[in-house]
């Protein structure tokens, strides 16, 4: 009897496995995309430390494709932004706003860093939103700035 219910369960599995429903494992065509997208918050230092920093703000949601980058152009002059830090956001379709958080890597202490950050589609196409320029020093060997939520802290590590 134990033999019969085993083979049973065996079976009843494989056949769960194979005849897997393709609705399921297909991707979820492209949400509706927003007629303008905008900045609502930001975008600000989250927070740094002597070598890297975080860079954070919020649009509305702009639909389409689910995978969105932040883009965040920096360098220490005002006028040569040459760097870039670019970090994936996966959208939730019932909320209307998007945040995203992006990693700036590569800094040295104490420098003042200059920046302005953008945001795209998965294809690279853009939402066509630019920053007004912004700028950051980062801490000294050591440290670390802390500016989330609302406050401004420099810390030890």
């Amino acid at each position: 009897m134990h033999k019969l219910l085993l083979t049973l369960a065996i079976v009843a599995t494989a056949g769960s496995l194979l005849s897997c429903s393709p609705t399921v494992t297909q991707p979820s065509p492209p949400g509706k995309k927003a007629a303008r997208v905008e900045i609502t918050q930001g975008p600000a230092l989250e927070g740094a430390r002597e070598d890297f920093a975080i860079i954070r703000w919020t649009t509305k949601n702009p639909g389409g494709t689910d995978v969105h980058y932040g883009v965040v152009h920096y360098g220490t002059d005002p006028n040569d932004l040459n760097q870039t830090g670019k970090n994936p956001v996966r959208i939730n379709r019932d909320n209307r706003d998007l945040v995203f958080r992006v990693r700036v890597p590569d800094l040295k202490p104490p420098t003042t860093y200059y920046y302005k950050v953008e945001a795209t589609d998965a294809n690279g196409k853009s939402h066509d939103i630019e920053s007004t320029l912004k700028q950051f020093t980062t801490p000294a060997p050591g440290q670390r700035i802390v500016n989330y939520p609302a406050q401004t802290v420099s810390q030890p590590k």
